[in-house]
């Protein structure tokens, strides 16, 4: 009986372990986001927030330059983004450019030995996009990067390729007469959860101004349907992009959503407007310059679908509501937030113009989804 009762103790003391495995230790914290009672309240882990900390500490600035100088485009040969910029700057810029993205393999990650002005490696190619595509978001996408704007560091953080990247998925191997439906498999992209595994390709892919393969709204404004026409389907397809969001930035939905109304704009926080925005530079940056990249890319560095390896909110935030907790990254190196090459066409300025100005319009025409 003795030898019993000390079986039934060591049980209770596994399942008891088993059971406060699941909950975290030390208690999250709860920090009000809003007006008290509607439920805004962001939770947060002290020990997953100083691990944060320690993980978006940006390196030191390359010593700054005096101004001035011969410009860059007409000393090297073969410049075609950066001429405009003093020998000085351009020096500078390339230098910090090889710690962000090639420290290890430094200057020959995108150069060979024969010269610098050979475009013979394909790594040269994209970073002259890449680097296009940095000074877009900074001067363009001011409404979701704000004043702190972005680098290569930003996505790179010393890697060759960021580490938060995706491309098509074309489904995980499954047993014969088992239907995945492309979910009910644990995917990082979904925050592993039951949800759709590449919501990506739905709503990340495609110009900023087209609506994506789903729809947005899928919350009902009534306690019936009512007219709503969204189908769980679809409602699973955005609800797996909103928990890529929380996890991407490590946030709960109350971080733009009241959730006693996801779906009304005049209920929610300011940081589901910058949500908006960050969508649509999302999509130009996948669009408009991460998929032009296949031609010259290997295949080691595509999918398994052959296309390029692309952006989605991990890739800049890594688990952080702001990009390395909100350090200030044009200051030292204001030449990426400015185009240094010919700007974009008037005609594509004025199309995001009046994009924008009619979401200011038409707030409800920026469903709930987003």
């Amino acid at each position: 009986m003795k030898t019993l009762n000390t079986f039934k103790t060591i049980g209770l003391i596994v399942v008891g372990s088993l059971l406060l495995a699941a909950c975290e230790n030390p208690p999250p914290e709860a920090v009000q986001r809003g007006y008290r009672g509607v439920g805004q309240e962001l939770l947060y882990n002290p020990d997953a927030l100083a691990e944060a900390i320690a993980n978006n500490q940006v390196p030191a600035p390359q010593p700054p330059i005096p101004a001035g100088g011969p410009k860059a485009g007409d000393i090297y040969e073969n410049v075609e983004v950066l001429g405009d910029l003093s020998v000085g700057e351009f020096t500078r810029l390339m230098a910090a450019i090889t710690e962000w993205v090639s420290p290890e393999e430094g200057c020959n990650y995108c150069h060979v030995n024969e010269g610098f002005q050979y475009d013979t490696k394909y790594t040269k190619k994209v970073a002259r996009v890449m680097i296009q595509m940095t000074q877009r978001a900074n001067v363009a996408w001011g409404d979701h990067v704000g004043g702190a704007g972005v680098t290569c560091y930003t996505c790179h953080r010393g890697k060759n390729i960021p580490e938060y990247v995706w491309a098509t998925d074309p489904g995980r191997p499954h047993p014969p007469g088992v239907m995945t439906a492309g979910q009910n498999i644990a995917s990082v992209n979904a925050a592993y959860s039951s949800l759709p595994n590449d919501s990506f390709s739905m709503y990340l892919d495609g110009a900023a101004d087209e609506e994506p393969g789903m729809p947005w709204g899928v919350a009902g404004h009534t306690a019936l349907p009512n007219g709503n026409q969204a189908n769980v389907k679809e409602t699973e397809w955005i609800y797996s992009l909103m928990m890529h969001f929380s996890d991407s930035l490590g946030v709960n939905c109350t971080h733009c959503h009241n959730t006693r109304a996801f779906y009304d704009w005049e209920q929610s926080s300011p940081e589901r407007v910058r949500a908006w925005h960050g969508i649509r530079m999302v999509r130009e940056m996948n669009n408009d310059y991460v998929n032009p990249t296949a031609d010259w890319l290997p295949d080691h560095r595509k999918g398994p679908m052959g296309d390029p390896l692309k952006v989605n909110c991990a890739t800049c935030h890594q688990g952080a509501y702001q990009p390395l907790l909100g350090a200030n990254m044009i200051d030292d190196y204001p030449n990426l937030a400015k185009y240094t090459v010919a700007a974009p066409t008037p005609e594509v300025e004025e199309e995001a113009e009046a994009a924008a100005a009619g979401a200011e319009e038409n707030p409800e025409g920026m469903t709930a989804g987003n």
